[in-house]
């Protein structure tokens, strides 16, 4: 579509890279986080460059006579145009300190190109046939994810270069290197179990059976991780956006939810709402009430708000009202396919990912009503694909003060008391934590708070 005109390129900009890397090996490591070895137009430069690499990576001083080896040994130093290419490189270099420049330069070009690469791309999609609409929007909004994320398919990686990379992100201070990594949730005893917070790239199944609490306790992590100042993206496929900001204000103002929605509240208690109001404004919250979509409507609409806003954890609503992409009359494996959809999305958006799910009436039918790892598997492969799966128990709801003090004499009725129950951690420990519900305000609280 483009041919009659040349694509973007600097040549100079990448001979004087190359150039400023034969008179000072060390400036690579400037460049690295810029530059990759496509982001050359020329062949040439990005042999030149990917030696460079390669002698890097073994720690090799990188120099005129190394790179003119390492060339040789793969049999492309006359291709290049031999040594007399590299001397050519040296003596076009204005000046090596300028290298994350020119840097700069290569990149903004190499990313013009992709953005033409991608125009070409979406307009063959637009041009498929035996494809519906939903499927085409979706694979024309991923081409510009990546190209805006800076990311193309992925290949196999040397483990080394993986180790590299963790040990760039690691820190000296534990504490620092976890807080980078995870995000708190406001709950200390939450927080521990997962070692520091909500891991990123992680699928978070958060499930219950009706009336236990898991969407509120979905929008009290909301909160508190948008009141940390980090983008959360709600999706809510059962309430309206109405209905959660009512929950919200109530969360946060302190006022009974069933006065909110009769508006019988005090003056002082209308203060507090408007201040909660306030507040709740500032906060990075962005919600889709839409009632009917798909994981692929989903995942665009996610990664479209990772390119506008950033995002740093997103909520599923519940799970089981999203349509899969493909009908079928088998609904174990229609949900099989959304639960891997949505933990690849937790992977390419590097966000943790909670999903609220429902429970089969299995819980209902067994003598102990304390939910377990069985009760999901008729929604297909939700409990292999999650990284850690929560259940939300709460005796009160089974059980009355008669017939607890009846059969537990020595205890104290569990009113308002959750466990929530860790059965699934793949990267840690399982355990029990209780919360205290307040269900007037629609919230969850640490139980040693109250």
């Amino acid at each position: 579509m483009y041919a009659e005109k040349l694509m973007p390129h600097d040549i100079d900009a990448e001979e004087a890279i190359i150039g400023s890397l034969l008179i000072d090996g060390e400036s690579i490591s400037k460049i690295t986080p810029i530059l990759k070895t496509e982001d050359f137009y020329t062949e040439r430069n990005r042999w030149c460059f990917k030696s460079a690499i390669s002698i890097f990576n073994r720690n090799e001083s990188i120099n005129q006579i190394s790179i003119s080896h390492e060339l040789a040994i793969n049999n492309l130093l006359e291709n290049v145009g031999g040594n007399a290419y590299l001397a050519h490189l040296v003596q076009s270099v204005p000046t090596p300190l300028h290298i994350e420049q020119y840097a700069q330069i290569v990149h903004k070009t190499s990313l013009m190109r992709q953005l033409i690469k991608a125009a070409d791309d979406i307009a063959n999609i637009g041009y498929e046939s035996d494809t519906n609409t939903d499927e085409s929007l979706r694979k024309a909004e991923e081409v510009l994810f990546n190209v805006k994320s800076g990311r193309s398919s992925r290949n196999f990686l040397d483990l080394k270069e993986i180790l590299d990379t963790y040990m760039e992100q690691s820190s000296d201070d534990p504490e620092t290197a976890i807080l980078q990594q995870s995000i708190p949730t406001g709950f200390p005893d939450i927080d521990k179990l997962l070692g520091g917070g909500l891991n990123r790239s992680d699928l978070v199944i958060l499930a219950a059976r009706p009336s236990m609490g898991k969407s509120t306790l979905a929008f009290n992590l909301a909160r508190y991780v948008a009141g940390n100042n980090q983008t959360v993206g709600i999706f809510s496929l059962e309430m309206s956006m109405q209905q959660i900001a009512m929950r919200l204000i109530s969360d946060q103002a302190n006022i009974n939810s069933h006065k909110m929605r009769l508006r019988t509240l005090s003056e002082e208690e209308t203060t507090r709402e408007l201040d909660a109001i306030g507040t709740l404004s500032e906060l990075p919250i962005f919600i889709d009430d839409t009632p009917i979509q798909s994981i692929l409507e989903m995942r665009g609409k996610a990664q479209r708000l990772k390119m506008e806003q950033g995002i740093d954890l997103l909520i599923v609503d519940y799970l089981q009202l999203i349509s899969g992409s493909n009908r079928t009359e088998n609904r174990v494996q229609e949900m099989g396919e959304i639960s891997r959809q949505l933990k690849a999305l937790a992977r390419d958006l590097e966000i943790p990912v909670i999903a609220c799910s429902q429970l089969s009436r299995a819980v209902e039918q067994r003598p102990s009503h304390r939910p377990i790892l069985s009760d999901l598997r008729e929604s297909g492969s939700i409990e292999q694909e999650a990284d850690v799966v929560f259940f939300i128990y709460r005796e009160d709801v089974y059980t009355t003060q008669e017939e607890w003090e009846n059969s537990h004499p020595m205890e104290a009725y569990p009113e308002n008391i959750a466990e929530l129950i860790c059965s699934k951690h793949r990267n840690g420990p399982i355990g029990t934590i209780p919360l205290y519900f307040q269900r007037d305000l629609t919230r969850f609280e640490s139980l040693n708070s109250t």
